[in-house]
């Protein structure tokens, strides 16, 4: 049971860091794009900040708190047995 749900906590985290990932190299090319005076979508990466991305941070970063402390109670329990 708990391996399934390790298994699904990782790919969800790692479908999230992807969606991260995605939106920081979309708001560098758009930072770019706004130099050259060419519209790449930073006013829409703007409009998207608040209710996409910083969610999307949180729980990464939640997530990885919960995948590694839940790791480190399994491995300090399976070492007392």
């Amino acid at each position: 049971m708990k391996d399934q749900f390790f298994k699904w906590l990782n790919f969800v985290l790692m479908l999230d860091l992807f969606l991260v990932l995605l939106s920081f190299a979309w708001l560098t090319v758009a930072v770019i794009g706004r130099g050259a005076k060419v519209p790449l979508g930073l006013d829409l990466w703007y409009k998207l900040w608040e209710p996409v991305f910083t969610p999307a941070i949180g729980i990464l970063m939640a997530g990885a708190i919960v995948s590694g402390a839940s790791s480190w109670v399994v491995k300090r329990l399976n070492s007392d047995s």
